[in-house]
């Protein structure tokens, strides 16, 4: 846990208190909380997944298909509706804190912001959510926000590029968007909304494809309005979720290799090298040394051998040169 002055980190209590509070299929499951060897370490311990949602979609050779997507999707829905009827907000929903394992259950992870909250609505800090995904409302300033910001999935930048796919937004299709903090910058005006260019009804390019229930879904998820945005509740009984393809049972889902498991084996091949392989590297290494052993050893020998010769031939030439040098010597 992370550490803090005097006692516990605030975040770190409001995840232990709603996750050991909480008993949901699609809410990740703490089984106990443990203390270390000393006060300042305690750990959550929780279920086992395999895969968190981000992740896995890097990694993935072939796309979710439709039924899959939907089995997905109405998990989440439960979750989140799940958390909405307890009057929690979660206030981080990204696919990071979406877990999968491979018996295809989803499960919603990480309540370090979570809160929980009440009618009626206190200020809060608008500064929850990953950019990315951070409702529209948040990126304007809004202080007072309630359970449609779990269900809005999206700062100037950020803004302007949602506005360039939904159409900038006005006081006729947003009542109070003007009294905002961030309305205050004056953005393009874009009039149309494009959505439906990028989710077209058929396509022959390998665009992605969405029926017309499956597009008005993802529209009403997207509605700048979070008066008007669908609730987690009216999302579950959508049309979407009963035409064909229908969901894909959980038992049915595809299942992956975990990637921590990969990570580890991975570690234990680079710590652990193949015994064959040392031993034939050992067997080269003592090969290459007898080899270089064997070669000096010769060369040695040769040395010696050449040096013994020259000194014999020195001692055995020594005296005719002792006798030539005395029988030439004038008497």
């Amino acid at each position: 846990m992370e550490k803090e002055r005097e006692g516990f980190h605030l975040t770190s209590l409001r995840e232990i208190n709603i996750l050991l509070s909480f008993h949901h299929p699609s809410i990740l499951d703490v089984k106990e909380v443990v203390v270390g060897s000393s006060l300042d370490s305690i750990f959550m311990v929780m279920e086992y997944m395999e895969h968190d949602l981000k992740a896995l979609m890097e990694t993935m050779k072939q796309t979710f298909g439709q039924s899959e997507v939907k089995c997905l999707m109405l998990q989440l829905l439960e979750g989140v509706k799940y958390l909405h009827d307890n009057w929690v907000l979660h206030r981080d929903l990204k696919t990071s804190n979406l877990l999968l394992n491979n018996q295809g259950e989803l499960k919603i992870c990480d309540f370090g912001l979570a809160r929980q909250y009440g009618s009626p609505l206190k200020p809060y800090t608008h500064l929850v959510v990953t950019l990315w995904y951070r409702a529209p409302e948040l990126l304007l300033g809004a202080r007072q926000y309630s359970t449609a910001i779990d269900i809005g999935k999206t700062e100037f930048d950020q803004l302007d590029m949602i506005f360039r796919t939904l159409g900038t937004p006005n006081e006729r299709i947003w009542p109070g968007f003007s009294k905002l903090p961030g309305v205050k910058v004056n953005f393009v005006k874009h009039q149309y909304n494009l959505l439906r260019k990028k989710f077209p009804a058929t396509s022959f390019t390998g665009t992605p494809v969405l029926s017309d229930a499956g597009f008005d879904l993802l529209n009403k998820l997207l509605t700048y309005d979070p008066e008007k945005r669908i609730t987690a509740e009216d999302a579950l009984n959508h049309m979407w979720f009963c035409e064909v393809p229908l969901p894909k049972t959980k038992a049915f889902m595809p299942t992956f290799p975990a990637q921590h498991a990969q990570d580890r084996r991975m570690r234990r091949v680079l710590k652990s090298p193949d015994p064959l392989q040392e031993q034939r590297k050992k067997e080269w290494q003592q090969g290459e040394l007898g080899l270089v052993v064997n070669l000096i050893s010769s060369f040695v020998h040769d040395m010696k051998m050449h040096l013994a010769l020259l000194a014999f031939q020195q001692v055995a030439y020594q005296p005719f040169f002792f006798r030539n040098e005395f029988q030439l010597r004038p008497v």
